[in-house]
């Protein structure tokens, strides 16, 4: 049997999950120095005053510095993705010096010679501070007399994108359903908190740091503080998790390498869960205004996109870009004559933010897929049925959407068909009918979602045509050792996603050597020299193939050299279970005697190198598109707004599969943290812009007991971007399961008058939307 498609434990876990390997807050140096930040309890205000005499004079206290002593080299925090002409990009110093803009932005900080101190000598800085008037919600802030988050305005960018005919589409539209819908601000949860460490040798630097983006980040702080690239080694470690809060730039890593560079010692920083809530980017923050017009049999005419997306004080390095990646993604599965997108950014005096695990494509796909479930219930039509009128069939790809996108594979009647199969879904709504006939207080449900997402972040030609700062290839090398063994280096840096395993399936098949015999090495960039990292659901369709293309050149050059050592042309060579065989006869030789012997190199072709090691760097032609079926049934209950999942069906294609227990995972981690968005989570400011879920005990986050078996399956159609024919798995479930469930609760209580209920879905938003559809 083959490696690839094989449900191999991951060679990971033995030291992940007994933690006997190196987080970065395990990690220590000789003379290490502990950092502390002061943050600003006031999302607007002057800073008039910084005094920081006191908290120097105390004991361990080797340092403190305010924003002023670092004015002149902290430089600014760097957007990549400017996604119009009109954009304002407003300077982001590190620490602030003159205006603090968010709740949790750095004024100040300490360094000592343990964490206690350092964090003690905090209160005995003293900040003065002039209250400005904080801007908080998305629609008051483009007013002409809003207070202005900065001198130029609230409006960071403008942009729209306009496919057909739209007016052309609604004018005398038989039905046309208009909805607005909120995507809340979420706050990531990583397993493991952020850290900073950053040691000196001299004028060279290395910064351990738990991150998603070790080569970007050493790219962008060469820019930004003016160390050299050369000069700067990053690693990333063992990361523990990431969904996008840890791909960034942030302030403590810039400020932890200049308080290194300025002290000549190595300075740690680590953040707590609390301060974690309060100064990690956050995700989602859209207002979505969406209307749909349609034929009276439920054919799609056309669907327009007005979104509001909340930017916060700053734009981080893909702010913007974020409710780009929905631009062409809310059209979803469904054809259409005419599509327009618009979308205006807009900053606010919170917390910036960014990407989060799907990044766009999960508020596109729930617009869509709620709006739907609206157009079936207006039509008085299953919404299963609604569906199958509008979406692309399998016999019409590839298809060029009205959004611009040449999907390329897919079967979304397949997916479908099997989900309801597995879900029960007839059952189920002769249950449903029968409770609403005996009026039951506690009634059933049934959501639907049936998707695409964009995924496999690349091809570079196509992210420099969307203005993104850089590419989307990957590159890899293959080392074949002396004894036979190899190790696959790899420019995607995993924070739990198991590449260690999947890559060493494919090294393995392509060169025919045990699956033990392989072992992989990532995230630190004087090893692995080149690469673009790890988010959007790219590591296995853009990183993985670049693997495959190594391994490729590492077993041509070694036909080559069989072809000498056994006398025969290359073409007479026949390469099977990590042999080649000269055809015909019994000589053969295995490629790992074939690295011993470039070793020795006593008997090389002329001209050949005294190694096997091959690298490549692959860049894809076009994104991926996974899709697939999700299915839940919820109950409600009438009297206390109360949600309880009873079943979960998913039904993904992610094209071909290398191990199937890792794609379990990832579905079932997905599904699980898009439920948590459509009925726990939500990072809430009051009306002075303070955060009042920086806490775990007020930022609810759903358990194992929360949440269903999840019953999974799949389908598969292979992509044809790339020669794995893989697609991409990482965003699947949060994409799909949000909408699902919401359309379920609504699905439950649409006979009681509710049309929608704000996520989170809590039991008192129930209960109110419940008052409001009676009254």
């Amino acid at each position: 049997m083959t490696e690839v498609g094989k449900a191999r434990r991951r060679k990971e876990d033995a030291r992940l999950l007994t933690g006997r390997t190196r987080w970065t807050d395990n990690l220590q140096q000789p003379g290490m120095l502990h950092v502390a930040f002061l943050r600003s309890p006031m999302a607007h205000a002057r800073i008039t005053g910084v005094d920081v005499s006191a908290a120097r004079e105390l004991p361990g206290v080797v340092a403190v510095f305010a924003g002023q002593d670092v004015a002149g080299e902290q430089g600014s925090l760097p957007c990549a993705w400017p996604v119009s002409d009109d954009i304002v990009i407003p300077e982001h110093p590190p620490m602030a010096v003159t205006e603090v803009r968010y709740t949790g932005e750095i004024v100040a900080c300490v360094v000592a010679t343990d964490r206690f101190k350092a964090a003690d000598a905090l209160e005995a800085i003293e900040v003065d501070y002039e209250p400005l008037p904080p801007v908080i919600d998305l629609e008051t802030a483009l007013s002409p007399d809003s207070p202005k988050v900065h001198e130029t305005g609230n409006q960071a960018f403008s942009v729209k994108i306009t496919s057909g005919d739209l007016d052309a589409a609604f004018r005398d539209a038989p039905v046309v359903i208009d909805r607005t819908y909120v995507q809340q601000r979420l706050i990531g949860a990583a397993m493991e908190p952020r850290a900073v460490l950053v040691s000196t040798d001299g004028d060279t630097f290395t910064m351990w740091t738990s991150t998603q983006i070790p080569h970007v980040l050493r790219v962008m702080l060469a820019m930004v503080t003016g160390v050299p690239e050369h000069r700067l080694r990053v690693i990333a470690p063992d990361v523990g998790g990431g969904f996008g809060t840890k791909l960034q730039v942030t302030a403590e890593e810039v400020l932890c390498l200049l308080l290194c560079r300025k002290l000549g010692k190595p300075v740690k920083w680590a953040e707590s869960r609390t301060e974690g809530n309060l100064a990690v980017h956050q995700g989602r923050g859209q207002l979505q205004h969406i209307r749909l017009a349609a034929d009276a049999d439920g054919r799609i005419r056309g669907l327009q996109v007005d979104l509001l997306a909340d930017m916060g004080a700053y734009l981080m390095l893909v702010t913007p870009g974020v409710p780009m990646l929905g631009a062409t993604m809310f059209n979803g599965i469904y054809k259409m004559d005419a599509y327009e997108f618009a979308c205006k950014g807009v900053f606010t005096t919170k917390m910036p933010t960014d990407a989060y695990r799907g990044a766009g494509r999960p508020e596109a796909t729930f617009a869509i897929e709620r709006i739907m479930d609206e157009l079936a219930a207006e039509l008085r039509l299953d919404p299963i049925e609604v569906r199958r009128r509008n979406w692309i069939k399998h016999e019409e790809f590839p298809y060029t959407t009205i959004a611009g996108l040449t999907y390329d594979s897919g079967n979304y009647e397949a997916a479908t068909d099997k989900a309801l199969q597995l879900f029960g879904y007839d059952k189920l709504r002769a249950e449903q009918a029968d409770r609403r006939d005996r009026g039951d207080p506690v009634q059933l449900g049934i959501g639907v979602s049936t998707f695409t997402e964009m995924c496999g972040l690349a091809p570079s030609r196509m992210l420099g045509e969307a203005n993104y700062g850089a590419g989307g290839w990957e590159h890899a090398s293959v080392r074949m050792l002396p004894t036979g063994k190899v190790e696959v280096v790899t420019g995607t840096s995993p924070h739990g996603q198991g590449h260690v395993t999947s890559w060493s399936q494919i090294a393995a098949d392509a060169l025919g050597v045990p699956f033990e015999d392989v072992t992989v090495v990532h995230g630190d960039t004087a090893i692995s020299h080149k690469g673009m990292d790890t988010y959007g659901s790219r590591s296995l369709v853009v990183g993985g193939v670049a693997v495959l293309q190594a391994c490729e050149k590492v077993r041509e050059k070694a036909r080559k050299l069989a072809a000498h050592l056994l006398e025969c042309s290359p073409d007479d060579l026949d390469f099977a279970d990590g042999a080649f065989k000269v055809k015909g006869t019994d000589s053969q030789t295995t490629i790992q005697e074939l690295a011993l012997a470039a070793f020795a190199a006593h008997n090389l072709p002329e001209g050949a190198e005294a190694r096997l090691d091959s690298d490549a760097t692959f860049d894809p032609v076009n994104y991926s598109f996974p899709h697939g079926t999700h299915l839940t049934a919820v109950e409600v209950d009438t009297e206390t707004g109360h949600v309880k999942i009873r079943s979960y069906v998913a039904v993904d294609d992610v094209g071909k599969v290398v191990n199937p227990l890792i794609v379990e995972g990832q579905v079932h981690g997905g599904i699980a943290q898009g439920i948590g968005q459509a009925l726990y989570e939500e990072a809430v400011y009051d009306a002075e812009g303070n955060l009042l879920t920086a806490t775990l005990a007020d930022y609810l986050l759903p358990s194992a007991a929360d949440l269903p078996d999840f019953v999974t399956d799949r389908t598969e159609t292979p992509a044809t971007s790339n020669p794995l024919g893989a697609k991409g798995v990482g965003e699947a479930g949060t994409i799909a399961s949000t909408p699902a469930v919401v359309n379920a609760i609504v699905d439950a209580l649409r006979p009681h008058g509710v049309r929608d209920v704000q996520m989170p879905c809590t039991p008192e938003r129930v209960w109110r939307a419940l008052e409001g559809g009676r009254a």
